[in-house]
């Protein structure tokens, strides 16, 4: 009887720009717009022969209680300005953007990121996102917003368009005119007509080295993890316990057969922490301390205070929850929250769990925002993160550590060694492109998808 053979890890680096993850007041917490922060990351994580570099992005500040969330500060970077730049200090490491669907065109995204994957030698991955908001529509012309189901028609639209533009050059695209000693392109105008787009114009960016650039998608509703697996090239997923990264990954991996794709031509990639210690309870108190440090008592506060839809400053923190009731009808913070949609059963489930934990304002926020965590010895950790992916909750992870931007760089240092030494992560790049550090294959030159024609 044989065995089964040991999946190879994939691991991937979240810049840990805006999140509730990075530890601002740490002394070794640097620049979060400065050049050298990306880089110093990326370069680690190529060090480390990680897939790709992440960056999130957002098209606007929060705002809570009529001032800036205090983890938007900061600023946002533009995403293909920095990813362009990194591509120029690396040389293997995939480059992942995420980039709006409902408020960028399909003929601008399509080549921007061709460009990218030209620059970058065929690195290039677009996470694909969408917003049901009107507070970031504000900040465009249309303004508005698109109801939850129609922004994931517009965002399938949006990649079919593109995808008829990366496809539509020939093979054979370039002949020499030998009369004028110049080169004359043979490029077909492309015609895309969906319910929201009618593009007519031949492509202005030749075939990039992968074809087509990676495509990411992170939507966790039915209608997302739809658009997921019939769309995407890889998940970007938050279900980190291994009971639900199981129930997930069996999930979005059935859904493939459907549109006439293999378990292997997706790659799933829940995100996670990590903190290492000498010994099992030096990096538990390590981890404490550190979820300590990123919920702060003032952070603790604002976070009920999006939930409630009130007031909350004269609660104490360490103290028990408030004894008022939520206000549903109140938006005391505008933009992205962590939370569900219904604040009373929110609160009822919170109060509940504070009452049998015996748990402050606090600590409970500490727990109900936690995300996956590996927390141990190097050995431990590698070990854990291994015991996922062998067990198929995962194909690897995206790791968002807790400092900018050195926080990575005990996990090269230690942890990949081990999972080297387990035989489930390479040691060397085998491939240059994104897709072949990913295992997917190149995308074959196609007809158009359903509602776009090439002329």
């Amino acid at each position: 009887m044989t065995s089964k053979p040991r999946k190879q890890i994939h691991l991937a680096a979240h810049f840990p720009g805006v999140n509730n993850t990075t530890v601002w007041a740490d002394p070794a917490s640097k620049s979060q717009v400065e050049f050298a922060s990306f880089e110093h990351l990326a370069r680690t994580a190529e060090r480390g022969l990680f897939d790709f570099f992440f960056l999130a992005e957002g098209l606007r500040l929060r705002e809570h209680r009529g001032r800036i969330h205090d983890l938007d500060v900061v600023g946002r970077p533009d995403t293909f300005t920095v990813l362009n730049a990194v591509a120029a200090v690396t040389e293997r490491l995939g480059l992942a953007g995420t980039i709006n669907s409902t408020y960028n065109e399909p003929f601008e995204l399509a080549k921007q990121f061709a460009a990218l994957d030209h620059l970058s030698g065929g690195r290039a991955a677009w996470n694909v996102v969408t917003s049901s908001d009107a507070f970031t529509g504000e900040n465009f012309r249309r303004g508005g917003y698109l109801e939850h189901g129609a922004r994931y028609q517009r965002a399938a639209e949006v990649v079919e368009a593109a995808r008829a533009l990366w496809d539509s050059w020939p093979a054979d695209t370039l002949v020499v005119d030998r009369v004028r000693g110049v080169f004359a392109r043979e490029i077909p105008e492309t015609s895309y007509r969906s319910s929201q787009f009618d593009i007519r114009a031949p492509f202005v960016v030749p075939p990039a080295p992968q074809g087509h650039p990676v495509l990411l998608q992170a939507g966790d509703s039915d209608e997302g993890r739809e658009f997921g697996a019939k769309t995407a090239d890889a998940i970007f997923t938050a279900h980190g316990t291994l009971e639900a990264g199981q129930r997930f990954y069996a999930d979005i991996k059935g859904r493939l057969a459907k549109y006439g794709r293999t378990p292997d031509e997706l790659v799933v990639f829940p995100a996670a922490t990590f903190v290492l210690g000498d010994t099992a309870d030096d990096a538990h108190e390590r981890a404490r301390h550190i979820r300590y440090q990123q919920v702060s008592p003032a952070t603790a506060i604002a976070f009920l205070e999006q939930v409630w839809g009130r007031e909350l400053s004269g609660y104490d923190p360490d103290g028990p929850l408030p004894d008022v009731e939520p206000d549903p009808a109140t938006e005391i913070t505008r933009g992205r929250v962590r939370h569900a949609k219904d604040p009373l059963a929110v609160v009822k489930a919170w109060r509940e769990r504070a009452e049998a934990d015996n748990l402050s304002i606090r600590e409970l926020v500490i727990e109900v925002t936690a995300r996956q965590q590996f927390v141990g010895t190097a050995a431990q950790v590698a070990e854990q993160i291994d015991h996922y992916v062998q067990s198929d909750a995962a194909d690897g992870f995206i790791l968002v550590p807790h400092l900018t931007p050195g926080g990575l760089d005990e996990f090269v240092d230690s942890v990949v060694p081990e999972l080297q030494n387990r035989g489930s992560f390479r040691t060397s790049y085998t491939g240059t492109t994104l897709r072949d550090h990913l295992g997917l294959r190149h995308p074959r030159h196609r007809t158009v998808t359903e509602g776009a024609r090439a002329s």
